[in-house]
Order: structure tokens, then sequence, then C-alpha cells
């Protein structure tokens, strides 16, 4: 049984107001955090950022702006095809703004590989397990 789903996209990182620059994302899945993707952005070898995003509300920001927080989804169309926007808040700069970043992914291939994702476990059917996070929790305490 599959347990793993990984993918590597090329996506536009935003820097300024228009200019974008290709660098690669890679998503990742795993059945042991059935709620949550990874995802790693790199550059010429090195790692830029990473993050940890709500499986659901990955897919929900490709049909409607999600997120109040320090990530903000939603669909974009450019034309002949749709994008998935992302925004990351990073921490304050001394000028009071915070630091961001946003980046914009092929919508479809977001689609597929969730329904990659959901092929490991399906929507509604993930499984927490409590008394372990709690065993976890107080050996750590």
């Amino acid at each position: 049984m599959k347990s793993l789903v990984h993918k590597s996209l090329v996506v536009q990182l935003q820097t300024g107001e228009a200019d974008r620059f290709p660098v690669l994302a890679h998503l990742s899945y795993d059945r042991a955090d059935p709620f949550a993707l990874t995802v790693v952005f790199s550059h010429d070898g090195r790692v830029l950022a990473r993050w940890t995003l709500d499986r659901e509300m990955v897919g929900e920001g490709l049909v409607r702006p999600v997120g109040v927080g320090d990530v903000r989804l939603r669909p974009e169309s450019r034309g002949l095809w749709e994008e998935l926007r992302m925004e990351f808040l990073g921490d304050h700069r001394p000028d009071g703004e915070r630091h961001r970043a946003v980046v914009f992914l092929w919508a479809a291939a977001v689609a597929a590989f969730l329904r990659e994702t959901h092929a490991v476990v399906r929507p509604g059917e993930e499984e927490v397990h409590v008394d372990d996070f709690l065993a976890d929790l107080m050996a750590d305490g």
C-alpha cells in the first residue's frame, strides 16, 4: 500500500509587483500525517523555504480564496491556464511591514497531486491517533 506521494514542479516566485522567476517546489504527502502537505521551495540547490500546509485548504484554494493568517491561497487565471496563488507572510521587517513571498503554481498540477494523495487517504477518512500524540507530549514534558 502506497503511503508517500511526491511531486516536483517548476513554479513562479513573484519578486516585486510583476516580475517572476522559476523555482522548484517539492510537494510531499505522508499517510502518517494525513491532514498535511509539505512544500519545499528550492533554487540552485538551496532550500528557500519549507511550509507545512493543510491538505483540505490547498484543495479549497484551487476554487476560492482561503486563509487569513500566514498562508493565503486563491485561484488566479492567466489567459489559457489557471494558477494557484500562494502568499506566505513571514516575520516583521523594521519598517513594520511583514516579509512576504508570493508563489504561483499551475492549478492542474496541484489538483493532480491532490488526487494522488486522496488515493492514499481519502478525504474524511483521515485518522488521528490522539493517545499516541498525548503519550509523546507527556514524554517530552
